[in-house]
Protein backbone atom coordinates (compact mmCIF):
# COMPACT_ATOMS: atom_id res chain seq x y z
CA UNK A 1 0.00 0.00 0.00
CA UNK A 2 1.34 3.43 -0.97
CA UNK A 3 0.44 6.37 1.26
CA UNK A 4 1.53 9.89 0.40
CA UNK A 5 2.94 12.32 2.94
CA UNK A 6 -0.14 14.54 2.66
CA UNK A 7 -2.48 11.63 3.41
CA UNK A 8 -0.34 10.78 6.46
CA UNK A 9 -1.46 14.12 7.97
CA UNK A 10 -5.09 14.03 6.82
CA UNK A 11 -7.47 13.30 9.69
CA UNK A 12 -10.53 11.11 9.23
CA UNK A 13 -13.42 10.18 11.49
CA UNK A 14 -13.65 6.53 12.47
CA UNK A 15 -17.34 5.66 12.75
CA UNK A 16 -19.41 2.83 14.18
CA UNK A 17 -22.02 0.87 12.23
CA UNK A 18 -24.55 3.66 12.91
CA UNK A 19 -22.24 6.34 11.41
CA UNK A 20 -21.40 7.84 14.81
CA UNK A 21 -17.86 9.15 15.26
CA UNK A 22 -15.92 7.04 17.75
CA UNK A 23 -12.47 8.60 17.24
CA UNK A 24 -10.30 10.61 14.87
CA UNK A 25 -7.15 9.15 13.30
CA UNK A 26 -4.68 9.92 10.54
CA UNK A 27 -5.73 8.57 7.16
CA UNK A 28 -2.64 6.33 7.09
CA UNK A 29 -3.73 4.69 10.36
CA UNK A 30 -7.28 4.25 9.06
CA UNK A 31 -5.93 2.47 5.96
CA UNK A 32 -3.34 0.39 7.84
CA UNK A 33 -5.92 -0.86 10.37
CA UNK A 34 -8.87 -1.00 7.93
CA UNK A 35 -10.98 1.21 10.20
CA UNK A 36 -14.57 2.08 9.26
CA UNK A 37 -14.76 5.60 7.88
CA UNK A 38 -17.01 7.84 5.81
CA UNK A 39 -16.71 8.08 2.03
CA UNK A 40 -18.53 9.64 -0.91
CA UNK A 41 -19.16 8.44 -4.46
CA UNK A 42 -20.34 10.74 -7.23
CA UNK A 43 -21.53 9.45 -10.60
CA UNK A 44 -20.97 12.05 -13.32
CA UNK A 45 -23.36 11.88 -16.27
CA UNK A 46 -23.29 13.87 -19.49
CA UNK A 47 -26.40 15.75 -20.56
CA UNK A 48 -26.81 12.92 -23.13
CA UNK A 49 -26.99 10.31 -20.35
CA UNK A 50 -23.52 8.78 -20.68
CA UNK A 51 -21.52 7.94 -17.55
CA UNK A 52 -17.97 9.18 -17.00
CA UNK A 53 -15.72 6.28 -15.94
CA UNK A 54 -12.03 6.45 -15.15
CA UNK A 55 -9.00 4.33 -14.46
CA UNK A 56 -7.39 5.14 -11.14
CA UNK A 57 -3.76 6.16 -10.95
CA UNK A 58 -1.23 3.46 -10.10
CA UNK A 59 -0.26 5.49 -6.99
CA UNK A 60 -3.67 5.22 -5.28
CA UNK A 61 -3.55 3.77 -1.76
CA UNK A 62 -6.31 1.24 -2.48
CA UNK A 63 -7.31 -0.39 -5.75
CA UNK A 64 -4.57 1.22 -7.87
CA UNK A 65 -5.01 1.13 -11.67
CA UNK A 66 -8.56 -0.24 -11.41
CA UNK A 67 -11.50 1.31 -13.24
CA UNK A 68 -14.14 3.29 -11.34
CA UNK A 69 -17.66 4.50 -12.08
CA UNK A 70 -17.44 7.50 -9.78
CA UNK A 71 -15.39 10.33 -8.47
CA UNK A 72 -15.12 10.43 -4.72
CA UNK A 73 -13.12 9.44 -1.73
CA UNK A 74 -12.66 9.65 2.01
CA UNK A 75 -14.59 12.26 4.01
CA UNK A 76 -12.20 14.34 6.12
CA UNK A 77 -12.72 14.66 9.87
CA UNK A 78 -15.49 17.12 10.66
CA UNK A 79 -16.55 17.36 7.00
CA UNK A 80 -20.11 16.61 5.90
CA UNK A 81 -20.91 14.16 3.12
CA UNK A 82 -22.20 16.78 0.66
CA UNK A 83 -19.23 19.02 1.41
CA UNK A 84 -16.85 16.12 0.79
CA UNK A 85 -18.62 15.25 -2.48
CA UNK A 86 -18.23 18.82 -3.74
CA UNK A 87 -14.57 18.86 -2.69
CA UNK A 88 -13.83 15.53 -4.38
CA UNK A 89 -15.46 16.67 -7.64
CA UNK A 90 -13.32 19.82 -7.61
CA UNK A 91 -10.12 17.95 -6.75
CA UNK A 92 -10.51 15.03 -9.13
CA UNK A 93 -12.37 16.54 -12.09
CA UNK A 94 -12.24 20.32 -11.69
CA UNK A 95 -16.05 20.47 -11.36
CA UNK A 96 -17.32 23.29 -9.15
CA UNK A 97 -20.81 24.60 -8.45
CA UNK A 98 -22.67 21.65 -9.98
CA UNK A 99 -25.84 20.43 -8.28
CA UNK A 100 -25.52 17.07 -6.54
CA UNK A 101 -28.49 14.73 -6.37
CA UNK A 102 -28.29 12.43 -3.31
CA UNK A 103 -28.86 8.75 -4.06
CA UNK A 104 -28.60 7.30 -0.56
CA UNK A 105 -25.88 5.19 0.88
CA UNK A 106 -24.79 1.93 2.41
CA UNK A 107 -21.97 0.23 4.23
CA UNK A 108 -19.18 -1.46 2.31
CA UNK A 109 -16.66 -3.95 3.67
CA UNK A 110 -13.99 -6.04 1.99
CA UNK A 111 -10.43 -7.09 2.83
CA UNK A 112 -9.10 -3.56 2.04
CA UNK A 113 -11.82 -1.13 3.09
CA UNK A 114 -14.56 -0.66 5.69
CA UNK A 115 -16.72 2.38 4.98
CA UNK A 116 -20.10 4.03 5.08
CA UNK A 117 -20.64 5.51 1.64
CA UNK A 118 -23.05 8.25 0.60
CA UNK A 119 -23.78 8.34 -3.14
CA UNK A 120 -24.55 11.28 -5.40
CA UNK A 121 -25.23 11.96 -9.06
CA UNK A 122 -24.52 15.05 -11.11
CA UNK A 123 -24.69 16.16 -14.73
CA UNK A 124 -21.65 17.83 -16.25
CA UNK A 125 -20.37 17.80 -19.83
CA UNK A 126 -16.89 19.07 -19.06
CA UNK A 127 -14.38 20.29 -19.66
CA UNK A 128 -12.61 18.43 -16.89
CA UNK A 129 -9.31 19.17 -15.18
CA UNK A 130 -7.32 16.26 -13.77
CA UNK A 131 -4.98 18.17 -11.49
CA UNK A 132 -4.58 15.91 -8.44
CA UNK A 133 -2.99 12.99 -10.27
CA UNK A 134 -5.58 10.45 -9.11
CA UNK A 135 -6.97 9.68 -12.58
CA UNK A 136 -4.99 7.97 -15.33
CA UNK A 137 -7.66 7.72 -18.06
CA UNK A 138 -11.33 8.62 -18.61
CA UNK A 139 -14.12 7.51 -20.94
CA UNK A 140 -17.76 8.29 -21.51
CA UNK A 141 -19.86 5.11 -21.68
CA UNK A 142 -23.46 4.20 -22.28
CA UNK A 143 -25.01 1.17 -20.58
CA UNK A 144 -23.68 -1.29 -23.18
CA UNK A 145 -20.22 0.28 -23.06
CA UNK A 146 -20.15 0.01 -19.28
CA UNK A 147 -21.19 -3.64 -19.39
CA UNK A 148 -18.45 -4.40 -21.93
CA UNK A 149 -15.79 -2.55 -19.92
CA UNK A 150 -16.85 -4.25 -16.69
CA UNK A 151 -16.60 -7.63 -18.42
CA UNK A 152 -13.05 -6.96 -19.59
CA UNK A 153 -11.47 -4.76 -16.89
CA UNK A 154 -11.21 -4.76 -13.09
CA UNK A 155 -13.45 -2.22 -11.33
CA UNK A 156 -13.25 -0.96 -7.76
CA UNK A 157 -15.64 -3.04 -5.67
CA UNK A 158 -17.16 -0.36 -3.43
CA UNK A 159 -18.79 1.68 -6.17
CA UNK A 160 -19.96 -1.33 -8.15
CA UNK A 161 -21.54 -2.66 -4.95
CA UNK A 162 -22.97 0.53 -3.41
CA UNK A 163 -23.40 3.08 -6.22
CA UNK A 164 -24.12 1.07 -9.37
CA UNK A 165 -27.46 -0.35 -8.12
CA UNK A 166 -28.61 3.25 -7.47
CA UNK A 167 -27.99 4.37 -11.06
CA UNK A 168 -31.37 3.73 -12.63
CA UNK A 169 -30.04 4.29 -16.14
CA UNK A 170 -27.75 1.27 -15.83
Amino acid sequence: MVVSASSDRELVDVVDEHDRVVRVVARAEMRAQRLRHRAVSIAVFSSEGRLLVHRRASTKDVWPSMWDIAAGGVVSSGEGYAEAAARELAEELGIEGTALDPLGGASFDDHSVSSIVQCYRCVHDGPFEFTDGEIAEVRWVDAAGLQHLMATEAFVPDNTSVLLPRLRMF
